[in-house]
């Protein structure tokens, strides 16, 4: 129950996020909600499709649409005052960077992929829906760009891996790892830590 109800309230926050950039993006309605739906959904389609799971979880069940739509409305309809609420929205980003990170690694793992595979299907899980948001928008993706993102997403996977080779309980395994990748995020939100950019290569005068 603990991690449904974490897992919804990532939907929402990664629904929100979405809704915000498309509200910024000056979309119409409709796209607002589609960007929604894709920043919250995309990660975990692309997940089953990964693990052969057809149709997708979220296209099966209805209340994934409903909510991560309903959210969006509510966004579209309301975005002055969502955009106050910034430091509330990072933080419910960071819990579904977290659940979904793990979830995902558990169920790959669970499925029979192999270790590796399963951190980088657990990783794309979680920051999938993002960068699709950022193509729909015509923009790099932000995890490819700047903030420590998807190696949070890529930590708590790899903590899942472990504690599945070392045979511990697969809740608190999970639960734990979810911690993991809040805490790094949080962190790294707070003392505004990046990811090393290489220089640009100086240019030769003429």
């Amino acid at each position: 129950m603990l991690l449904t109800a974490l897992e919804f309230l990532g939907l929402v926050a990664f629904a929100a996020s979405g809704a915000l950039a498309a509200v910024r993006a000056r979309l119409d309605v409709f796209g607002v909600v589609v960007v929604g739906l894709t920043t919250a959904l995309g990660g975990g389609i692309i997940r089953d499709v990964l693990l052969g799971i057809h149709p997708p979880t979220s296209l099966r069940n209805w209340p994934y649409l409903a909510v991560c739509a309903a959210t969006a409305l509510i966004v579209f309809a309301f975005h002055p005052q969502v955009a106050r609420l910034r430091h509330a929205v990072l933080l419910a980003d960071a819990v579904g960077l977290g659940v979904f990170a793990t979830a995902g690694t558990t169920l790959a793992l669970n499925a029979g992929a192999t270790g590796y595979a399963a951190c980088l299907i657990g990783m794309t899980s979680g920051i999938g829906g993002g960068a699709l948001r950022d193509l729909l928008l015509r923009e790099i993706p932000l995890v490819l760009r700047k903030e420590i993102y998807a190696m949070a997403a890529l930590t708590g996977a790899v903590c899942v891996w472990a504690g599945h080779a070392l045979s511990l309980p697969a809740g608190a395994v999970t639960t734990g790892s979810a911690v993991v990748v809040v805490a790094i995020r949080v962190l790294t939100l707070w003392r505004h830590w990046n990811a090393p950019v290489a220089r640009p290569p100086e240019e030769r005068s003429l």
